[in-house]
């Protein structure tokens, strides 16, 4: 990680000398991260960034675009960066949502990271470490330097309808455990590491992108499982945490007010109780836990008040209402109503962030050698080896693994995935074949109930079962005491046919689970890894 300052006096000094050469304008701007729409700097865009010189940006989805994602958005990024300094503003902070697996704004062209869970199965340190600073080397490639990331909520609800295969895992100290190292790792590589979502999104029921959840839990309960990773992340220095857009009456008592807005959640559980001077973020303020409640302006205000370092705006905000929420706040402050020391305590952190990653002394990179900045092929072999020792047997009660070779079995798979049969046939040629719809048909299901009447063993490889009746129905047609289901994403697909002999799970669709599926069916490899969700409680 560069850094510009060599001893803290030093930093400290240079933290000091630029905040007192800016406007209140320019200091209110660095609290802001905005988004700007398109896959190119608009002329609407570069007038914002010339007015504003905001603190930093966040790139989404509608920067990217579908074909030389790497040297279009380092580009794009260079032009953002231009831009702002040379309107005379310090250099942006870039951020993105770089989870790995179902979250990732980055795709086309850089390397497919599986689902937290792999990482957290794999049990193993150096490859969480690996995992965090791979992420973090490819976003320094294209000029990120910040990632909204890692996920640090337990899964502790299988009714949460936005967490779930985001998180690490339904344990909390396994939690913890894993994201150390990931923290350390995206750090290390010269990316602020950004822990969500304060102080906890894993138990609710209700989507934050759509209402304001309600979490009822007692400071007690929390501490003993949601506040555990985000002290883990704490002890581990990780820069940044984002805060939940969720109410919690134990520690919240006015009504319906979410912690991103909350001074008795940031100022006193975060900041006061568990004693973290690191930047404390929102999560986007354009969300309908937000914006179905206040203006952009309001919202704004009440973040700032209640001890928010950094505004993340959203992708759906408009310029206009962007302006709106950067204008409340200068006037709050020139009014009174927000005192500039108040002001001046944030913009001291964010500057101080910037200084020890070394992002004030910003340089452009070139989208032409950009492919030399990714590492893709040592990329490539981290996900795998994350498969080899992610891949878990959550039971075989009947023994049935590794598959005799000379045992009479059928492999059913979609057939959209002809990888599947031919990464098995490496290790055994005779067995038969099936290949079904990704959702089964009735005569799908007919064929393979034909099949296993001519079989010792079965195998189906399922890939969110627990989301589809269909191969839900084609399972439960087979005799469950001779099947072995793989399953390819979801680990709950089990919870629709308990009976079976035997459970492996890859956590993730990605092609690399595959051959780490074939490979411990017929005995070639083991499966190390560990159950990271609670499937007896899940099972019916």
């Amino acid at each position: 990680m560069t850094q510009i300052a060599t001893t803290p006096a030093r930093a400290q000094s240079q933290v000091d000398t630029l905040l007192a050469g800016l406007t209140l304008e320019q200091k209110v701007a660095q609290m802001f991260l905005v988004s700007l729409y398109g896959e190119q700097l608009t002329e609407v865009g570069r007038d914002f960034l010339q007015r504003y010189q905001p603190g930093g940006v966040v790139v989404f989805e509608y920067n990217v675009p579908a074909e030389d994602a790497p040297q279009a958005v380092t580009a794009l990024i260079n032009s953002f960066q231009q831009t702002t300094i040379a309107a005379g503003g310090l250099p942006l902070l870039v951020a993105v949502d770089q989870e790995g697996g179902m979250i990732a704004t980055l795709e086309t062209g850089f390397t497919a990271f599986p689902v937290p869970y792999l990482v957290a199965a794999a049990h193993n340190p150096e490859l969480a470490y690996a995992y965090g600073h791979a992420l973090a080397q490819e976003l320094r490639a294209v000029g990120v330097n910040m990632n909204l990331a890692p996920v640090a909520d337990v899964e502790s609800t299988l009714e949460n309808p936005i967490i779930r295969r985001r998180a690490f895992s339904g344990d909390a100290a396994l939690v913890a455990q894993t994201i150390v190292p990931v923290i350390q790792g995206m750090q290390d590589a010269g990316v602020l590491a950004v822990a969500k979502h304060f102080p906890g999104h894993g138990a609710t029921t209700q989507d934050s992108h759509t209402e304001l959840p309600m979490l009822d839990l007692s400071l007690e309960q929390l501490a003993q499982r949601e506040l555990v990773p985000f002290e883990a992340a704490i002890e581990a220095n990780v820069s940044s945490i984002m805060m939940a857009h969720i109410w919690f009456p134990a520690l919240e008592p006015t009504p319906n007010t979410p912690a991103s807005l909350s001074p008795a959640i940031i100022e006193g559980l975060l900041r006061t109780q568990l004693g973290y001077d690191g930047l404390v973020i929102t999560d986007a303020l354009d969300m309908d836990a937000i914006d179905l409640t206040y203006t952009a302006g309001e919202a704004a205000l009440r973040a700032v008040q209640a001890g928010v370092d950094l505004l993340a705006l959203g992708p759906h905000m408009g310029l206009q209402a962007q302006q709106d929420a950067l204008q409340a706040v200068i006037n709050a402050v020139r009014t009174g109503e927000v005192a500039e020391a108040r002001i001046d305590d944030s913009v001291r952190r964010i500057l101080a962030a910037k200084q020890m990653y070394g992002l004030l002394d910003w340089q452009p990179l070139d989208p032409d050698t950009v492919g030399a900045r990714l590492y893709l092929a040592a990329h490539a072999q981290l996900v795998d080896a994350l498969f080899a020792a992610g891949i878990t047997l959550a039971y075989d009660s009947a023994a049935l693994l590794p598959l005799e070779a000379g045992a009479r079995i059928t492999l059913i798979y979609p057939g959209s995935r002809p990888q599947i049969e031919r990464e098995c046939r490496v290790y055994n040629q005779g067995f038969n074949a099936l290949a079904v719809a990704a959702s089964p048909t009735q005569t799908d299901i007919d064929f393979a109930r034909d099949a296993a009447a001519r079989s010792d063993a079965l195998v189906v490889f399922t890939q969110d079962a627990d989301y589809d009746g269909q191969q839900q129905a084609l399972v439960r047609a087979l005799p469950l005491a001779q099947t072995v289901v793989v399953a390819l994403a979801s680990p709950y697909d089990a919870r629709a046919f308990p009976e079976i002999a035997a459970y492996l799970i890859t956590y993730s669709p990605l092609p690399p689970a595959v051959p780490a599926a074939c490979a411990v069916l017929f005995g070639a490899a083991p499966a190390p890894g560990q159950l990271v969700v609670n499937l007896l409680e899940a099972l019916p």
